[in-house]
């Protein structure tokens, strides 16, 4: 009886767990393939570059007709790494909650569900955003084409 009883309490145990939903946040551990975690890892390392105001590292990820979209207007290449490099935004801190890619021959699309800390034109700023990115393949190398905000409530999902 005793081991009916354990026996019972491991199946229920393990059933529960098997049904659990997985959460947002480990979604983003799913297995890519070699291409989608190259675009995965030189998006985490654009933001770290955007947070360093590195323009020397960014400047030839940017494509030269790339658009950067944000909530208050949109602009190009050229303006975007002004905008870095004096600091008018500070992207200080880009938390990924969660990231979807996909790629389509040579363009490679990533969504990420992020958290932002900034400072803009001197105040902070902590942002919930869906950022659309669009990158090209030219030769060996990946371009960002566009980097899109979307302000989202932190509920938001991204889907698979």
């Amino acid at each position: 009886m005793k081991s009916l009883l354990i026996s019972l309490c491991i199946f229920i145990t393990g059933a529960s767990s098997a049904f659990a939903q997985t959460s947002p946040a480990s979604t983003s551990a799913r297995n890519h393939t070699k291409a989608e975690q190259e675009i995965i890892d030189l998006s985490k390392q654009k933001w770290q570059w955007m947070a360093d105001k590195n323009v020397d590292k960014l400047t030839p990820l940017f494509h030269e007709k790339a658009k950067f979209v944000h909530m208050s207007g949109t602009w190009k290449t050229d303006e975007e790494l002004e905008i870095i490099k004096t600091g008018s935004i500070w992207y200080k801190k880009a938390d990924v909650h969660d990231v979807a890619v996909e790629i389509v021959g040579k363009t490679a699309i990533i969504w990420s569900r992020i958290t932002l800390t900034a400072v803009v034109r001197g105040a902070d700023a902590v942002t919930q955003f869906t950022v659309t990115e669009v990158y090209t393949k030219q030769a060996k190398d990946w371009k960002l084409l566009a980097l899109t905000f979307s302000s989202v409530r932190d509920t938001h999902v991204i889907k698979h």
